[in-house]
């Protein structure tokens, strides 16, 4: 893969890349940025001076050992899209077109961010690591495949494409992520309760529990029966 320069229409080579992560670069660059650069033995997505920048639009376990070994010696930025709102987009099966688009009911939130982070929660703590929650819109496009997409009824996720991003956070220390959780919020708590706080389901609010508690933001209090209490540090 080659290493390109932003000019002009600042247009960015996406060979080999998904719609989505190649989009949320271009959204993402400036002027003087370099692309898919080598550093100490592994590619990276944009490098803006000293900083690293890395966009993942999966899962964080596959890129666990990467950002541990670029953080131990630059600063790294990781940005990771959640869709705020998604349109479920089917293509016909004849490759002709568009069968259907239609707007999912389920909406993403920052919390969210709390299903990955669970791969590595102690890596902000880092200083020389930096995470940017973007909350965006997309189209999700489905083919259909009888034999991978049994659950769906044959329908599989062929690609994601960036329609807008809504609204972006940073979040640089352990003490950003403890923001999430709501000031309203009476100590002590379990996860239910701060489930029903954020809005969210409690598996959910389980892994954010648990990320802050790796973090140290969080600190397990007592037992009300078999749920464990939690109060802020």
């Amino acid at each position: 893969m080659s290493t390109e320069s932003l000019t002009g229409a600042r247009k960015i080579g996406t060979l080999n890349e998904k719609p989505l992560h190649a989009a949320l670069k271009e959204w993402y660059a400036q002027p003087g940025d370099r692309f898919e650069v080598p550093v100490d033995g592994f590619i990276v997505d944009l490098v803006r001076g000293e900083l690293l920048v890395e966009i993942q639009t999966t899962g964080f376990s596959a890129i666990k050992e990467k950002l541990a070994t670029l953080v131990s010696r630059h600063p790294l930025r990781l940005i990771y899209p959640i869709a705020q709102e998604k349109w479920i987009v089917k293509l016909a099966r004849d490759g002709s077109g568009r069968l259907s688009r239609r707007k999912s009911p389920k909406r993403g939130a920052f919390e969210h961010v709390f299903a990955e982070l669970v791969s590595f929660p102690d890596l902000l703590s880092d200083p020389s690591f930096a995470l940017e929650v973007l909350l965006i819109q997309e189209d999700e496009v489905r083919r259909y495949d009888g034999k991978r997409g049994w659950r769906r009824g044959g329908w599989v996720t062929h690609e994601r494409r960036l329609l807008q991003v809504v609204e972006r956070r940073l979040f640089e220390a352990p003490a950003d992520m403890g923001d999430l959780v709501p000031s309203a919020l009476e100590e002590p708590f379990t996860t239910s309760d701060l489930a029903a706080a954020i809005g969210q389901r409690r598996w959910l609010a389980q892994k954010m529990a648990y990320c802050l508690r790796e973090m140290g933001t969080l600190e397990p209090v007592g037992k009300q029966g078999n749920a464990i209490l939690y109060s802020r540090r």
